[in-house]
């Protein structure tokens, strides 16, 4: 598949099938995702899969306000981490008023669900989550930041949902 034509299939996917994911394809996804770039490639970000058996344990930290119900029968997760960049990103965005690490992890984000999609996945970008049950979960320290979990696995025989775009 083309370059266009994987931006054009991808979609946020919310129906998933029994359909396992293996440990092999949700690492390579990371391993292609971690390729984006960063500023000054300080790479602020750790990310853990969560598959299987734990997924559906995992599934409540990313359900809260009645949503994201669906996620209790996604097959694989995949959570980031926030690191904080380097002294020298710092010094830049007290200049620039960038956001370089949120920045950062919207590429990050962009390459992981085009990797996990030309690899026959599907995913779905999760903004709702209780960072304080996902640190908990992860035994990372209370106050880690996780600005992201994605749902990843095959959809549902069936599923398609293409939201309208905005015109140009």
């Amino acid at each position: 598949m083309n370059l266009e034509e994987l931006y054009i299939k991808r979609q946020s996917t919310r129906k998933y099938s029994d359909k396992k994911v293996a440990d092999e394809d949700l690492e390579k996804i990371c391993r292609l995702a971690a390729l984006a770039p960063s500023a000054k490639n300080s790479q602020p970000w750790k990310m853990f899969a969560i598959n299987g058996d734990k997924a559906a344990q995992f599934a409540h930290c990313v359900q809260m306000f009645g949503a994201n119900g669906w996620t209790q029968h996604c097959p694989a997760f995949i959570v980031i981490e926030l690191n904080r960049g380097k002294f020298e990103e710092k010094i830049a965005q007290k200049f620039t008023f960038a956001d370089f690490a949120g920045n950062d992890i919207g590429l990050l984000t962009a390459h992981l669900v085009l990797a996990a999609e030309n690899m026959g996945l599907q995913t779905c970008i999760l903004g709702i989550r209780n960072e304080k049950e996902i640190a908990q979960f992860l035994g990372e320290p209370e106050g880690t930041r996780f600005p992201l979990v994605i749902a990843v696995g095959y959809a549902a025989e069936g599923y398609e949902v293409r939201p309208k775009q905005k015109a140009l």
